[in-house]
């Protein structure tokens, strides 16, 4: 009976969607989290601890589920009663594992229901019990077997060798496998249609066991981030022509002499190699690298703003805490001029100006001169966090037209530099937490308005400096963390009508302020914490944000009464009220009786 309704549910249903293929997400300058940036409990996590299948978000919104869904709800319920899967079409059964192991009802019984059903994607990433007694059953899928994430399981070097029979293997993930060595990578060598493989975090391979890679010729994307013993081990890739993304990150055993075999690696788009022993010497390597588009350097101190002369074609440049200063920005802008004679001279010689992005023009004596920008005219992101640059830097930034994102955390920018930036009329984000921006400078960035993601965690920010903002419109993010901001600046504030997300966390706030906050129906992030004067007032005044789904007012005078107001936020999966009135027994409560999307709070 339960066949006959999956396959009628499947039928109705159109068939369940098929795997969306190279849908990567690459880690573009990624900043990581270090010590000044700990936020009590900021809600920086959710992009990858709040996952949920949409179909559950649907059914929990009030929709009907369907006659499928009802059906893999009913298996789900009673998996001890099934032995075998693999009369069902495969779209099913891939649905029915997939909701096993999202609500971990999956174990090495209930996996042995799966033999044969040639599932294509296997996504037991961070799952508990993984290990070598489960790889019967999931090298039993065969060539059909296409995606599987092992991903801090405890799979070991023989685990592998059952996986030399999926020959159709496409996508493979150990993250923090640590009982993966060398032996184990070459029972992967005959995996030829691997096109992505990641081993984050391992301290067992080593140059020796890259070897295996070699042959691995349709591989375009391999992370190897936090491997300290592959120096010497990237001559294997020489042969990996097709290799678009390459992360080296936190591989301190990287020098300038890894860099020779990158050379030869023509598709390469993405290269992150961060804080390794390289210098410019080692970066001069990638000038060939014609397709390269995303470089991240961060913490390689010997890095210098030489390494400017090789780098042209980038649109993703990542330089935080490297050895960089005012005296090396000049190269961004690579200025020359040339006269109209000249240019006709070069036209007739190169048939065209290659690597020239004219700029704009002015006239010197009876002969119009062009000025012309040379190397990172496509550049569309800059990171230079806790780079030693000030506003003197920022003149050569101004004729970066393409710029979208910019990060100047922890600089030594002021509010006399950014008047450099007012002409970036492309700049979509801005970062300039921890600088000593004050509130005059703020008016320079009003005609900015492109810009939809705001940092200003700094102190020298009061309400003043708001007002400048009441034109940024398109503002969908805005963090004032540690900004001095009290009730009157949040009257600016009420024309954002696009915050998606806002942190008010300098301690200036009463229940008074957060009335200029209650309108702001976009909003699914809100964090107010360490705004000890708010009441539970402030709780009913948000109770009408609707859309939220991550609350923090931890350190402050919320009490247990006030979690009715919360009620309404059915949305609500994160709730943070660390250091107030409230237990987390009382936060279970409304859990379970309001709030059933609710996955974290604090306390707990």
């Amino acid at each position: 009976m339960i066949r006959r309704l999956m396959i009628l549910g499947y039928f109705i249903m159109g068939g369940a969607c098929s795997r969306k293929r190279d849908q990567q997400v690459e880690d573009i300058l990624n900043r990581g989290v270090s010590g000044k940036y700990s936020k009590s409990s900021s809600s920086k996590w959710l992009a990858t601890s709040l996952s949920r299948s949409g179909s559950d978000v649907k059914r929990r919104n009030g929709e009907r589920p369907s006659l499928l869904e009802l059906c893999v709800r009913k298996i789900h319920e009673d998996i001890d009663r099934y032995t075998t899967f693999s009369d069902l079409p495969r779209d099913i059964s891939q649905q029915i594992f997939d909701e096993l192991v999202y609500s971990q009802r999956l174990n090495l019984k209930s996996l042995e229901a799966f033999r044969d059903c040639a599932i294509h994607d296997l996504n037991l990433g961070e799952y508990p019990g993984v290990n070598d007694e489960w790889m019967d059953v999931i090298s039993s899928q065969s060539t059909s077997l296409l995606s599987v994430d092992f991903s801090g399981s405890d799979i070991t070097d023989s685990g592998l060798v059952s996986l030399r029979g999926c020959k159709n293997l496409e996508s493979l993930n150990f993250n923090f496998c640590d009982q993966i060595s060398n032996r184990g990578l070459e029972h992967l060598s005959g995996l030829s249609n691997l096109t992505s493989l990641s081993f984050r975090r391992n301290g067992a391979i080593t140059a020796q066991g890259m070897r295996a890679f070699s042959g691995l010729v349709n591989m375009k994307k391999l992370d190897l981030e936090k491997c300290p013993g592959i120096h010497g081990g990237l001559v294997h890739l020489r042969d990996l022509t097709k290799l678009e993304s390459l992360n080296i990150k936190w591989c301190n055993c990287i020098t300038d002499a890894d860099m020779e075999p990158i050379s030869e690696l023509k598709n390469l788009r993405s290269l992150q190699i961060c804080c390794s022993r390289i210098t410019d010497y080692g970066i001069s390597y990638l000038k060939g690298l014609n397709k390269l588009n995303l470089l991240n350097l961060e913490g390689c101190r010997h890095v210098t703003a030489a390494c400017l002369d090789t780098l042209t074609g980038l649109m993703f440049l990542n330089l935080n805490r490297c050895n960089f200063s005012d005296s090396g920005c000049e190269k961004f802008s690579g200025e020359c001029y040339l006269a109209s004679s000249q240019l006709k001279v070069m036209a007739l010689l190169c048939g065209k100006l290659c690597g020239f992005n004219q700029f704009k023009d002015l006239k010197l004596g009876n002969e119009q001169h062009y000025k012309f920008m040379l190397g990172l005219t496509k550049l569309e992101s800059l990171n230079l966090d806790s780079c030693r640059i000030g506003d003197e830097g920022l003149v050569h930034l101004s004729g970066m037209l393409g710029l979208k994102s910019l990060e100047l955390s922890d600089t030594e920018v002021g509010s006399h530099g950014l008047r450099h930036l007012s002409g970036l009329s492309n700049l979509e984000s801005i970062n300039l937490s921890f600088t000593v921006v004050t509130d005059s400078g703020l008016r320079k960035l009003s005609g900015l308005t492109s810009l939809r993601t705001l940092n200003l965690d700094a102190r020298h920010v009061t309400d003043a400096g708001l007002s400048a903002l009441t034109s940024l419109t398109g503002l969908t993010h805005l963090d004032l963390f540690g900004a001095r901001i009290t009730d009157s600046g949040t009257n600016y504030l009420r024309n954002l009508k696009k915050l998606e997300s806002l942190e008010i966390c300098g301690g200036g706030l009463t229940d008074a302020g957060v009335k200029n906050i209650k309108d702001l129906s976009s909003l699914t992030l809100l964090n107010l914490s360490q705004n000890s004067n708010l009441t539970d007032k402030t709780l009913e005044l948000i109770s009408g944000l609707t859309g939220l789904v991550s609350l923090n007012v931890s350190n402050s005078r919320v009490s247990n009464s006030g979690l009715r107001h919360l009620k309404p936020l059915k949305n609500l999966r994160s709730l943070t009220l660390e250091s107030c009135k409230v237990s987390a027994n009382d936060i279970r409560k409304l859990q379970a009786t309001d709030l059933p999307n609710l996955v974290n709070f604090r306390p707990e």
